[in-house]
C-alpha cells in the first residue's frame, strides 16, 4: 500500500513542477538598417515580426539615436506621405508583418552614431503583450538596398 502512496505523491509533485518558460511570443527576423551619409538627420530600419498570438508593436528605442519611431508611408494624390504610427503596429497571430522600405518601418531620428555599412544599430522592441526584445540590426550599404528612403 505504501508504494501506491509514494507513486501518487510523485505523480502529484510532477504535476505541480514549474513549467518551462515559453519562447518569446514574437519572432523577429531579417532586421537591418539602411546606411546613411555622415550628418544624416534620420535613418530607416526594417524587420519582419511574427507573433504567436495577436499583439502590437507599441514602441522602439535605441541608444544609437535621440529617438526611434514606428512610421508608415503611403501615396496620397501622387504624394508620398510618412506618418508616425502613434498607436503601434498590429501583429495578427501567425501572420508575418514586414517593416520595409516604402511601407511601415522604424525611423531613427537624430542618430548619435554614423550609420555606416558594416556597423550595427541596437534596437529594443516593446510589445503590448510579449516581453520586450533587444536586437542588433546590421547596417547595409544604401546602394545594395531599394531606394525608397531618399530625403530622410
Amino acid at each position: 500500500m505504501k508504494p501506491r502512496f509514494a507513486l501518487l505523491a510523485l505523480t502529484l509533485a510532477a504535476g505541480c513542477a514549474p513549467a518551462t518558460q515559453a519562447p518569446a511570443a514574437v519572432a523577429v527576423t531579417g532586421a537591418w538598417c539602411r546606411a546613411a551619409p555622415v550628418g544624416a538627420l534620420t535613418g530607416g530600419c526594417y524587420l519582419t515580426l511574427t507573433a504567436t498570438a495577436d499583439d502590437r508593436l507599441v514602441s522602439v528605442a535605441t541608444p544609437a539615436a535621440r529617438r526611434a519611431e514606428i512610421h508608415s508611408m503611403d501615396m496620397t494624390g501622387g504624394v508620398m506621405r510618412m506618418r508616425q504610427v502613434k498607436d503601434g503596429l498590429a501583429l495578427p497571430a501567425g501572420k508575418a508583418v514586414s517593416l520595409k522600405p516604402g511601407a511601415e518601418h522604424v525611423m531613427i531620428i537624430g542618430p548619435k552614431q554614423t550609420l555606416a555599412a558594416g556597423g550595427t544599430v541596437p534596437l529594443t522592441l516593446t510589445f503590448k503583450k510579449a516581453p520586450p526584445q533587444k536586437i542588433s540590426a546590421p547596417i547595409r550599404d544604401a546602394a545594395a538596398a531599394p531606394h525608397h528612403h531618399e530625403g530622410h
